[in-house]
């Protein structure tokens, strides 16, 4: 009965490790674009741009004036 619980118990670390693992993966590229001056105000813009489009769209679809 040890074992089954020790391997119940390893799952969820394996889910961390997963997650930690895709997120890291994932960002990795923008972490880059963040090291040069000019690449980094251009994705700050971006973003920008971006966050204001979604909350826009937010308000019309939510009707807040």
């Amino acid at each position: 009965m040890y074992i089954f619980w020790d391997n119940i118990l390893k799952f969820p670390r394996f889910f961390i490790s997963v997650l930690m693992g895709f997120f890291l993966t994932t960002f990795n590229p923008f972490f880059e674009l963040l090291r040069d001056q000019k690449n980094r105000f251009i994705f700050i813009i971006t973003i920008g741009f971006f966050m204001t489009i979604l909350l826009q769209i937010l308000k019309l679809m939510l009707a807040l004036n």
